[in-house]
């Protein structure tokens, strides 16, 4: 795992929010596997919290899955960050995720939430399995997840 100290020169993926019907898409885009999971949770997180440089990475989670769907990892991951943000009531702002054949070990960085420095964007009450997607195209992958908000 990438500590987040030494993320100085980490070349990030690229993410995206789109509108759909009564919920939210994450559209995620990078040059591996690794990069595309923890892109994914940073996606999900911007859709939390209005501002995710307001997060300080004080706490580390860390996530074992095992499988191997590459969507129901993505889906487990995710699923797992959110429950941390309603029961732990925690915000996460840092991610590295190592994807192999038999599942994933994912760390996540973050803090309580505390509204006087955390200002939330959107209430995302869970990550659906509806047009949920991981993809190889061309020389990157692609993640699209729907979250219910």
């Amino acid at each position: 795992m990438v500590p987040p100290e030494s993320w100085a020169g980490y070349h990030r993926g690229m993410y995206e929010l789109f509108e759909h019907t009564a919920d939210l898409g994450l559209r995620v885009r990078a040059a591996d596997l690794n990069t595309l999971f923890a892109e994914a949770a940073a996606c999900l997180f911007a859709a939390v919290v209005e501002d995710v440089g307001s997060v300080e990475p004080r706490v580390a989670v860390t996530v074992e899955l095992t499988g191997t769907d590459r969507e129901f990892l993505l889906f487990d991951w995710l699923r797992d960050l959110l429950l941390k943000c309603d029961e732990d009531r925690m915000v996460f702002s840092r991610f590295a995720v190592e994807v192999r054949a038999d599942g994933l070990t994912g760390t996540a960085w973050g803090e309580p939430f505390d509204a006087a420095r955390h200002q939330l964007a959107h209430e995302v009450k869970a990550i659906t399995y509806h047009e949920l997607k991981v993809v190889r195209e061309g020389d990157e992958w692609l993640a699209e997840v729907i979250v219910d908000i």
